[in-house]
């Protein structure tokens, strides 16, 4: 049984993101799901000063070896003033000071979604140029749009979104083999 991580880049505790990434990651066959939440992870403000007085805090070291432990990761971006959500951005900058290629190769399914028409395109346009840099092994990113349009009573209601995550999960499944 294959180990996925789903994770919603978001500290809300209503996240959209987190919702849309459990729902997807559940569709991998053969997985045995963990889905992790930021707010699970008490991560001071990034700041090289903070890092060199009091060294990689012990949840940012959690949270990576659950990342690099999975053999799939489905991540959902929220996205802020068109970028990371300020939450996920600190925990990967500070998963970074540990291991600069801190996606280990592990397949990722991207996805984002907003209760907006463009479904947070901008940060995942973001996430899917930067992440292979870090080691990201991005295998398909996907925008999901007006999130509460298209997702009611858990499941995708938009005939044409869900055909673009089945082919998500598809492209997961085979490159995890």
């Amino acid at each position: 049984m294959k180990k996925i991580i789903a994770l919603g880049a978001s500290n809300s505790k209503q996240s959209i993101n987190k919702v849309l990434a459990t729902y997807i990651a559940n569709k991998v066959k053969d997985a045995d799901v963990s889905t992790l939440d930021l707010n699970d992870y008490s991560l001071p403000l990034y700041g090289i000063d903070l890092e060199n007085e009091s060294g990689v805090p012990d949840d940012a070291k959690k949270l990576l070896e659950n990342i690099q432990n999975a053999d799939g990761i489905v991540l959902s971006l929220a996205e802020h003033n068109g970028a990371y959500s300020t939450a996920f951005k600190n925990a990967f900058d500070w998963m970074s000071r540990i291991d600069g290629k801190l996606w280990n190769n592990i397949p990722m399914l991207l996805l984002s979604t907003s209760p907006g028409a463009r479904g947070g395109a901008t940060v995942l346009e973001m996430a899917n140029n930067r992440f292979p840099y870090m080691g990201g092994n991005v295998v398909d990113a996907i925008a999901f749009p007006s999130f509460f349009d298209n997702f009611k009573e858990g499941n995708v209601v938009n005939k044409e979104l869900e055909l673009q995550l089945q082919s998500g999960v598809k492209k997961l499944e085979e490159v995890m083999g």
